[in-house]
């Protein structure tokens, strides 16, 4: 019987990913005489550096507290781990479920994430030094300054349990916090089948520290991700992957309480962060292409991969290791593209996250590869549109 199965799953998954990744990327990243260049898989990238992580994979997102120390960071086994650079190591920070049996150590936490907890969006409370953490399936944690066992804050919104939180912000003068339940039918580990399925449960949430009361803000969404408050706090924006647009949420002005299109994207939105130089970083999981929307317009052929006998997420992020390069972009406070930066190679960035600008660099995710990676920048490290 597996023996059936493997050119079957195998043939799956290939399709799959030649629907959602893309071989078009055309940058070649700069080199300098003067850089600390580091060989990883035989690639040499000059600027772009390469931080093992033992023991997991998939820093999805980063998160930096109130004296600048950092990154912090979810990895796939349930745990936040923090960079210390003058040690050149990560030190463990928190974790999100108190059952840690077979959670860490080399196997697949894809197996284990659902008791072991699988922490994405974080940020500090600049205030309060805490720490707020969107777990996939332990729901919305807080941590204090000093790390350990996150507490639950809430696991659910309108009696709906929440099935997979996602993207988290905080906005600094108010202290509230804003993030995503990308499903309320698909769990994590089936975000492939989510988006084939083009279902429309993700919310867009509010939880306010005071009354302790979580709020649902917009509703009906397609795979809600990743969202950002703006630096004025008039609006929220959103990642919408299955979409592959940023929308934006308004907060105040005469439109609030509703949103519209802010940009249409070339690819599958994960994280969008501000960038302090101005506008939004977005982190692309892969290129789409024209396939895709024709497979969404003719439910059968979705239902067709859904109904494949075996697990389509993990056999895609299996073929996706191979195929599919990196993407990530920098949008203006109006939606327009700034800067594009592609990954030529096409060997050890994919599946991006996100991208966090910190004192220079960029720090970018990944929910596949077993590194953070730390892109320093100057003049030419840009292709502006």
């Amino acid at each position: 019987m597996a023996s059936k199965l493997f050119p079957t799953a195998t043939i799956g998954a290939l399709l799959l990913s030649s629907v959602l990744a893309a071989n078009l990327f055309q940058f070649s990243y700069p080199s300098s005489s003067s850089s600390s260049s580091r060989d990883f898989d035989g690639a040499d990238f000059g600027r772009f550096e390469f931080i093992p992580i033992d023991g997991a994979i998939g820093p999805e997102s980063y998160a930096f507290d109130s004296f600048g120390e950092g990154p912090y960071t979810g990895v796939s086994d349930g745990r936040i781990i923090k960079w210390h650079e003058n040690q050149r190591r990560w030190f463990d920070f928190a974790v999100t479920s108190p059952n840690r049996s077979r959670c860490e150590g080399p196997h697949d936490h894809h197996q284990t994430e659902h008791s072991c907890g699988r922490p994405l969006g974080l940020k500090f409370n600049r205030m309060s030094g805490d720490l707020y953490i969107a777990d996939a399936y332990m729901g919305l944690l807080v941590v204090g300054p000093q790390g350990g066992l996150a507490t639950r804050v809430a696991t659910q919104a309108q009696e709906i349990p929440f099935a997979f939180l996602n993207g988290l912000d905080i906005d600094d003068h108010t202290g509230l916090v804003y993030f995503t339940d990308s499903s309320s039918h698909y769990q994590r580990r089936n975000y492939l089948s989510l988006i084939l399925s083009g279902e429309k449960t993700g919310r867009l949430m509010k939880y306010d520290p005071q009354i302790k009361e979580v709020n649902v803000l917009a509703e009906n969404l397609s795979f809600p991700n990743g969202v950002v408050v703006s630096e004025n706090g008039d609006f929220l924006l959103i990642a919408e992957t299955t979409t592959c647009r940023i929308i934006r949420y308004w907060l105040q002005t005469s439109k609030a309480g509703t949103y519209e299109v802010f940009a249409e994207l070339p690819g599958f939105p994960d994280n969008i962060k501000k960038s302090p130089r101005g506008g939004f970083w977005v982190g692309i999981h892969a290129k789409r292409k024209w396939i895709f929307k024709w497979i969404l317009s003719h439910p059968l052929v979705a239902k067709f991969f859904l109904e494949l006998p075996f697990d389509i997420t993990e056999a895609y992020t299996h073929v996706s290791n191979w195929r599919g390069r990196g993407l990530i972009m920098r949008l203006s406070e109006e939606g327009v593209v700034l800067d594009m930066v592609e990954d030529e190679s096409g060997v050890n960035w994919k599946a991006v996250s996100e991208v966090e600008e910190k004192d220079g660099n960029l720090w970018i995710g990944s929910i596949h590869k077993a590194y953070a990676g730390k892109f320093k920048l100057n003049d030419t490290n840009y292709v502006t549109l």
